[in-house]
């Protein structure tokens, strides 16, 4: 079991400087809202499995560790896991669907560009979600363990990082950061104002923007086509 005793490092203790859970909740519960609205044919059935499952695992963290998330507990890192691999594969299943049907359904949405768009827009945006909750779990040892040890072995620095006139010295990348990281990835596929340091975090940002384009690509072009 890991130790729970303040560590070294910024003022505060680490129940002051851990991350509240209502962003990365928020947006837990939005990809599974985004799930639900997908044709059949692209989501989980029964529709209300993959959002139960979620809110029960969502629910089991935030009782695990209350407030701000401070705790480094094992389990807590598993179910936080779980969690995003759900969001994935979820998602990754849709995607491969859509992809399919694209390259082998001439008929697909043949009279309904507006319905191609929204279907691919779902997916993108839940892809978005899935490799943002990624990004925040993996970089550092996870939101726990930022909040003992801020400044530890980063996979990602951010312009704040760099130009310290403009930020707090004692920055560090909360949710929304991560989640402004895969929104960048998705849609500029490359890296921005952040950069991967990290072998592991290239390589993910190298899939989130691969399954970005691919999508992306074929999903409008379909669309075009049938306009």
């Amino acid at each position: 079991m890991v130790s729970d005793a303040p560590q070294e490092g910024p003022s505060g203790t680490p129940a002051e400087r851990g991350e509240p859970w209502w962003p990365v909740a928020l947006a837990v519960l939005i990809a599974g809202g985004l799930h639900v609205v997908l044709p059949a044919s692209y989501r989980t059935a029964p529709r209300w499995l993959l959002p139960a499952i979620l809110l029960v695992l969502l629910a089991a963290l935030v009782i695990g560790d209350p407030g701000r998330i401070d705790r480094r507990r094992p389990w807590l890192r598993a179910v936080t896991s779980v969690v995003i691999a759900f969001i994935t594969v979820a998602n990754l299943y849709a995607a491969g669907r859509l992809v399919a049907d694209i390259l082998t359904n001439d008929k697909l949405y043949a009279n309904n560009a507006t319905a191609l768009l929204a279907t691919g827009g779902v997916i993108w945006a839940t892809n978005v979600i899935a490799f943002g909750l990624w990004y925040w779990d993996l970089d550092r040892g996870g939101a726990a363990a930022r909040a003992h040890r801020p400044f530890d072995n980063p996979a990602f620095v951010f312009p704040e990082m760099q130009h310290r006139d403009y930020a707090p010295a004692d920055w560090v990348p909360v949710f929304a950061d991560y989640l402004s990281l895969s929104f960048w990835t998705a849609t500029a596929f490359s890296p921005t104002d952040v950069s991967a340091i990290k072998h592991w975090s290239k390589l993910l940002m190298m899939v989130q923007a691969a399954v970005s384009l691919l999508l992306g690509a074929l999903v409008i072009a379909r669309a075009i086509n049938i306009l």
